[in-house]
């Protein structure tokens, strides 16, 4: 029998979006940077335009307008309102300034002059009269604004009414999105686009996923980039569920891009692999591949022309949803005449070269902890950065002159400082960024009282930091506090806190909170055992892959719900494309301890997809293990997993 623990404290793709051919879809997308009499803005243009490229690849038909002044703003606003009259989907988004007066929120046209509160009506558009053309569909209707800056007319003394936008409710049917909380203030970007902007683009293209999912996704981005100091928000009536991209689900964007680069057999793949996940699930198997070539190309493969059109929309989808650079210009070299080349080169003009980043872009790049990582954004380990640690250090030096708002450059600061040897100058680093209220910054100063590393040993002060930290929303920080509040001996035991803590980061998109919850849900800790499956498979598709062996072995065993082999192999096979090499261990080295009837069904699904051509018995072999392996190499086929 398997026994399943907390986890310590701190595929083939489908070739392309398919939105349901009957759902007519229609957007607004506006962008005001460049301001007349107020303080321009860097990066709604370009946020606008890439949305809108974006949107139309998942079949909106999109009205773009970038710096309009107030009468074009609500020309297009009613043109826009015709087009959503008929559309099933109707979305707004705004970026450019915005702000609040007695509750009624007003978007800024790059014309407006306003010398008084008594030209505010007149010299902006009040966001309601766009929800109000919003209204003529009978259909779902978003918007989405990031669009809570600072107040623009500041020096002129007029009062707006509070820092941002202020909370907005409607009828059935509308989501609003929010780039921060409601009355606060949220970051312009140090890049090409908004923190907010960046982390929607970059889950806008996930395959099967609920719009209240992606907003949880994006809110995990933007807290992680900035720090904690910025939280997206959002408001739903909607009855009903809505998914940019209605392509089944698949693997995640790291076992893609692994299954790409290794039916490929290309280094330049491989390559990016590593660059892109250093700590990936794969990241041994392509290190392994690169020292059996020595980094060379391998000989051409003769693909036929239908291979080579499905090996070329393989890699333009995985493009698409990663937006990754490297990864376009692949595709642009090898497949001049594919059918998406040109959107590939509208898609590679709105993502910038990484040699022309900015020092915000590259002192994130090389300094992001592993626990911060974002689907732009890979987390560096700890080794990785002592490599780079002057260059990093320049990089984060600048970011924090340039952007000295930006609290979470200096907790970056701070990690380069450190990773350098200078441990003394690190915590007075730290200390300044806790004391800005960045949640890394809080983290890593509690690690470093707990062990005496640079200040003197002290556990009370790291407790202190730690609930710092879980109340501004870090995960590390609940679930450190979770285990330690279970560890505990005697009145500092708090059972039921500890659960509360978990619930909480599990509720906010934390997987390893969601897979900790389920091993206290098959133990009998907290809810009953037959919620243990639901947390592991919900863990895993988070992102903790060793949630699908735990979902397995449940269904194996029928331990606290009913017996299920071929669900049990459905989730084995899903493991086995996306962990570290776990689940094919424990079916080859180990399987004794599964049942026969699972393990004829792994045999059965590895056959449908001529891998497997040995007996079904349930019984493991060469035969078997060289199934195994095909399959995690890149012919995970999601067809063969679904159910009938």
């Amino acid at each position: 029998m398997f026994v399943l623990r907390l986890l310590a404290p701190l595929v083939a793709l489908t070739l392309a979006a398919s939105m349901a051919l009957a759902e007519t879809r229609t957007a607004l997308v506006i962008g005001n940077s460049d301001y007349e009499a107020v303080s321009p803005l860097d990066n709604p243009v370009n946020d606008a335009s890439d949305l809108a490229i974006a949107l139309e690849g998942l079949g909106f038909n999109v009205f773009l307008g970038l710096d309009l002044t107030r009468d074009r703003m609500r020309e297009m606003a009613r043109d826009f309102g015709d087009a959503a009259e008929e559309a099933d989907v109707a979305l707004l988004f705004y970026a450019g300034h915005g702000f609040q007066v007695s509750g009624r929120n007003y978007l800024v046209p790059v014309d407006a002059s306003i010398q008084s509160s008594t030209d505010v009506s007149e010299q902006t558009v009040a966001m309601d009269e766009i929800v109000g053309e919003m209204e003529r569909s009978d259909g779902i209707r978003l918007v989405i604004l990031d669009a809570c800056r600072d107040n623009p007319f500041e020096a002129t003394g007029i009062d707006v009414g509070g820092e941002g936008l202020a909370r907005v409710g409607s009828d059935a049917n509308f989501l609003f999105a929010y780039a921060t909380q409601p009355d606060n203030v949220a970051y312009d970007g140090s890049g090409r686009n908004s923190f907010f902007t960046e982390a929607l683009l970059s889950h806008i293209y996930t395959p099967g996923q609920d719009i209240s999912d992606l907003m949880i996704s994006v809110r995990k981005d933007v807290l992680a980039a900035t720090g904690g100091r910025q939280v997206p928000w959002d408001n739903s009536s909607l009855t009903r569920q809505f998914r940019f991209d209605n392509s089944p689900m698949t693997a995640s964007e790291d076992t893609l891009l692994w299954q790409v680069a290794a039916k490929a057999q290309e280094p330049a793949l491989m390559n990016l692999y590593l660059d892109r996940y250093p700590e990936g699930a794969h990241a041994a198997e392509v290190l392994a591949f690169l020292d059996s070539t020595g980094g060379a190309t391998t000989a051409t493969r003769s693909l036929s022309e239908e291979e080579s059109d499905a090996e070329a929309a393989r890699i333009w989808a995985l493009a698409q949803r990663s937006r990754l650079r490297p990864l376009l210009e692949y595709y642009l070299e090898n497949f001049p005449d594919g059918a998406n080349v040109d959107q590939a080169r509208r898609l590679i003009q709105s993502i910038p070269d990484p040699e022309s980043s900015t020092p915000a872009g590259i002192c994130k790049r090389l300094t992001t902890h592993p626990r911060d990582e974002t689907a732009s954004l890979p987390g560096v380990p700890f080794k990785r950065l002592q490599e780079n640690a002057v260059t990093a250090i320049q990089a984060c030096s600048a970011a924090v002159a340039q952007s000295p708002d930006v609290t979470h450059y200096k907790a970056l600061l701070a990690r380069a400082t450190i990773a350098a040897g200078d441990i003394d100058r690190a915590v007075t680093l730290y200390r300044q960024a806790a004391d800005g209220g960045d949640l890394r910054a809080l983290v890593s100063l509690a690690q470093l009282y707990e062990s005496g590393t640079g200040v003197p040993q002290d556990p009370e002060k790291a407790l202190e930091l730690y609930e710092r930290a879980a109340e501004g929303g870090s995960f590390d920080a609940m679930i450190n506090l979770a285990v330690t509040l279970f560890q505990a001996r005697g009145d500092a035991r708090d059972k039921d806190r500890a659960i509360a803590l978990l619930q909480k980061a599990a509720a906010g998109g934390s997987a390893k909170a969601t897979y900790n919850l389920g091993v206290l849900a098959q133990d009998g800790v907290v809810g009953d055992p037959s919620e243990a499956l639901g947390y592991f498979e919900k863990a895993a598709r988070g992102g903790e892959h060793q949630g699908y062996l735990a979902a397995a072995i449940l269904l194996d065993e029928g331990r606290g719900t009913e017996r299920n082999p071929a669900q049990a192999a459905r989730m084995l096979l899903l493991g086995a494309a996306e962990d570290d090499g776990s689940v094919i261990d424990q079916l080859t080295a180990n399987a004794g301890q599964w049942s026969t009837a699972t393990m004829k069904e792994v045999q059965t699904l590895l056959q449908k997809v001529d891998y497997y051509t040995g007996k079904i018995d349930g019984v493991p072999g060469p035969n078997f293990s060289f199934a195994l392996h095909q399959w995690r190499r890149g012919g995970f086929d999601p067809e063969v997993l679904s159910v009938n």
